[in-house]
């Protein structure tokens, strides 16, 4: 069972822009739509578990649900999923792990933890095993982070560094409990 992420920030570890746009992630061309790992990524994963916030952005894309997968939906506020989303998407609420302990009955353990809340919430319960972050070349100077403040640190280790499209940086990050990488 992992908790992963697969995310892409700016220079300055912003995941979205000042008004929470992410245009700017697709700034760099990509003339033969090389996924930079993502469709390796998805193959490993048995669902996604999101927050109201990416999911709504996602709703909103102009293009068929991009996912084949199974979608949790963490939400506080959001008292139901909207109907055309209703078989491609689940609400979930309690804790976190309560909500892994029924994600996992329903046989799904290699999750896909994305959005910035949601992801600095599972850091925050240490629930993060692995990151993949790729850095666009931009500083934004403000805007959504990927990481907040955390109680305790946490060890990661970088166990793969590839660049895409001569500008991209990415990094593969694995967590260590114990001296040892879960």
């Amino acid at each position: 069972m992992k908790n992963k992420v697969f995310i892409a920030t700016s220079m300055d570890g912003y995941i979205a822009d000042k008004d929470g746009g992410i245009e700017w992630l697709h700034s760099v061309p990509n003339p033969d739509n090389i996924d930079m790992g993502y469709g390796d990524f998805m193959s490993q994963i048995d669902a996604l578990v999101m927050g109201r916030t990416t999911f709504e952005t996602v709703c909103g894309f102009d293009m068929d649900w991009p996912y084949q997968k199974p979608v949790f939906v963490l939400s506080n506020s959001l008292k139901s999923i909207p109907p055309e989303y209703k078989d491609k998407a689940e609400l979930v609420k309690g804790t976190l792990k309560e909500i892994l302990e029924e994600i996992h009955r329903k046989k799904c353990h290699n999750l896909y933890i994305d959005g910035g809340k949601t992801i600095q919430g599972f850091l925050k319960e240490d629930l993060i095993d692995e990151m993949t972050i790729s850095i666009i070349p931009y500083v934004l100077g403000g805007g959504i982070p990927l990481f907040g403040e955390l109680s305790d640190r946490l060890d990661f280790e970088c166990v793969d560094s590839k660049i895409y499209l001569d500008k991209i940086v990415q990094n593969r990050f694995v967590r260590k409990k114990n001296g040892n990488n879960v």
